[in-house]
Parts: C-alpha cells; structure tokens; sequence
C-alpha cells in the first residue's frame, strides 16, 4: 500500500515521502496514530495544502524532546531487585521497570521510547538509550542492585556496561563477572 509519511518515521523515510509499506502496518499502526495517509490524489492536495503546520508541528515535537533530553542529561536511576549470589536476577529488568523508574524520578517518558535489544537479566549498571524523537535520543545509567547500599557501592567503583546484545555475551559477561569474583 502506497502511503505518504505525515512526519519523520525512523527506516522508512521523510515527511512528505510517498512509501510502500505492508497493509496492515498501515492500519494497524501509521493511520491510527495519524502519522500518514493513503496516497490518493486528494489525499496529496490535501497533504500540500496542510504542509507548513505538519513542519511547524513536528519542528515543536522535536523541540520539546531536545529540551526533555537536555533535562534528562546524566540521570541515574536505581532499580532493586532479588538476585543470586552471583549476580543473576531472579526475574529481569524490562522497559517497564526502567519507565517506572525514569517516572519515579520525575521524568514523563513512555515504554515504547525505551530502546532495549534485550531485558536484563543480571545485576549491574547500564546505559540505556531513550528515544525521545526520531531525530534525538539520550542515554541514561541504570543501576540494577539487589539493595540501595550494594547499588551505591557499585556506582562509586564502576562505569556503565553496554546492553548485551544477545544470550551468549549476557552468559560471556556473567562468567566474567564470577571469574573476577
């Protein structure tokens, strides 16, 4: 289905760029949260008509997200949970938890701007990138401990790890991490 994007959409192009995408991410996703219309010809007037206050809108969304990612520069929030001596949770870390957290600390951001590849499953302090517009994203530190002094003491004496990208570097880190131990 031919579509033309009503804003910036991340790996599928520009605003005003007409697409061929699948049906049902159409209807299911981009014309209920009205970020593009069919490719008809009024469609396109009425697109031309209307494309100084898409600009306008989405140079104010992206405005408010710079100003929200300069707010949210060198946050660190601590999330407890239980975990094994050596350092396995019991249950995992997921964006939601991480949300809650960034809520907590007095921030509004919601679940889907939070970009992680995996949820954590291992105790430690991570930098997350949030997604707060398609143009501007921030980092942030999370710090997973099992109580609030064992999470002080580990920000005091170690940098932030990187998400793991797949099982096998979760398992490489955690043996590293009890091979130091």
């Amino acid at each position: 289905m031919e579509i033309i994007l009503l804003e910036r959409i991340e790996r599928l192009g520009q605003m005003g760029d007409v697409v061929n995408v699948k049906n049902g991410y159409a209807r299911n996703y981009l014309f209920p949260q009205k970020k593009a219309l069919r490719k008809t010809k009024e469609n396109m007037a009425f697109f031309e008509s209307k494309r100084k206050e898409y600009e306008a809108h989405n140079l104010k969304l992206k405005a408010d997200a710079e100003e929200m990612a300069k707010k949210l520069a060198g946050l660190s929030v601590t999330i407890i949970r239980q975990a094994a001596e050596t350092g396995q949770l019991y249950g995992s870390v997921t964006g939601r938890d991480i949300c809650d957290a960034i809520r907590e600390a007095g921030f509004h951001v919601e679940r889907r701007q939070i970009v992680l590849n995996q949820p954590f499953k291992h105790m430690g302090i991570f930098d997350v990138v949030l997604s707060l517009h398609p143009d501007v994203t921030q980092t942030i530190r999370v710090n997973i401990a099992r109580s609030e002094e064992e999470a002080k003491r580990a920000s005091s004496k170690k940098a932030a790890v990187k998400q793991p990208e797949t099982p096998v570097e979760v398992a490489t880190e955690a043996a590293d991490k009890a091979d130091a131990e």
